[in-house]
């Protein structure tokens, strides 16, 4: 169901002042204002605390959120569609058992080619040791030092949808092998030399130079990376994680790191959100790290609210939706 559409019940279509938007977002006040012109047949709501979401979730028939509320989940009586303002929707997963013909959206497909961006330019940083060189630019010291070619070097692309994709696309066109593993592997990718199914991980790891996970956080990717997968990669080698944090066993990869079993990181997302201030991976000299900004450009809210209102539209016309996430796959 990857690229599926759906089409809304009619039962659940009104195109009267009864069909409520709730928004619980950052930008809610200026998707309000666009709501306002384009649908002015509709309610619009915003929740900008729990107590407001508490007060209007029971009204809504559509939400728009970063995040499905679950501890408001028996509230939501007249609820018929949620989007998700991220392409990630794990907040769902406690709950998607008791969804029933609730839909689910996303904005997948707005990241992809910004997080390839940062992911070959964190692989070029990680390659040539910029902390290195930045530390020894503090101290005025000349060290030079040679590398290898990226197009000599292996990319593994841990889950090839839309965001893998893109990142393989990229790698490519700097030259490099590029394998990758994703659920179905009937049919290749283009710029992917080599797909593995799921249980192909252990050969991917092995072969990679830079292992990159970009697979949606679900039961089967929870911890997808522990001891023994760091153990399996070249001692050279680097990982980039730009999925979830908690595709990876944290504790794990710092003794890891530590211990050199692979050269170093470069982590965007992380278990715990913001990072605790006492971890350790705040000091490591092999890793480089991010506020979880690899796939925030400069113009997103403009993105969402793009989709946004055209599925609006689509909801009130009885039309395909785009984005439709699997809720049993969990994207």
């Amino acid at each position: 169901m990857g690229n599926m559409e759906m089409v809304v019940k009619s039962s659940t279509l009104s195109v009267d002042d009864a069909v409520t938007v709730l928004l619980r977002d950052s930008a809610a006040d200026d998707y309000s204002v666009s709501l306002r012109k384009q649908f002015p047949q509709l309610r619009v709501l915003c929740a900008k605390d729990a107590g407001s979401l508490h007060r209007h979730v029971a009204k809504a028939d559509v939400l728009l959120a970063p995040d499905f509320p679950v501890e408001f989940f028996d509230k939501t009586r007249r609820l018929r569609w949620f989007q998700c303002t991220n392409a990630g929707v794990d907040s769902i997963l406690p709950i998607r058992d008791r969804m029933n013909d609730l839909i689910i959206t996303n904005v997948r497909g707005i990241h992809g080619e910004l997080i390839a961006d940062f992911v070959i330019g964190g692989m070029s940083m990680l390659h040539w040791d910029f902390p290195r060189f930045m530390r020894e630019q503090s101290r005025k010291e000349w060290h030079g030092r040679s590398v290898a070619p990226l197009a000599e070097l292996t990319l593994g692309v841990v889950g090839l949808g839309s965001i893998g994709a893109a990142i393989a696309r990229r790698g490519k066109s700097a030259g490099m092998t590029v394998i990758g593993s994703k659920r179905d592997v009937t049919e290749p990718i283009p710029g992917v030399d080599r797909v593995f199914p799921p249980n192909g991980l252990a050969e991917l790891l092995e072969l990679s130079d830079f292992v990159v996970l970009a697979v949606p956080h679900v039961p089967e990717t929870e911890r997808l990376i522990g001891r023994e997968q760091l153990r399996l990669m070249r001692r050279t080698a680097f990982l980039i994680n730009v999925a979830r944090g908690a595709v990876v066993a944290e504790s794990e990869l710092i003794e890891a790191l530590q211990a050199g079993i692979i050269a170093g990181a470069l982590l965007d997302v992380f278990e715990r959100e913001p990072l605790s201030v006492d971890s350790p991976l705040w000091t490591m000299p092999n890793l480089i790290m991010t506020p979880h900004v690899a796939g925030w450009s400069n113009d997103y809210n403009a993105r969402v609210f793009d989709i946004f209102s055209d599925n609006l539209r689509r909801f009130l016309e009885n039309k395909p939706l785009r984005n439709v996430v699997d809720v049993k796959r969990g994207y």
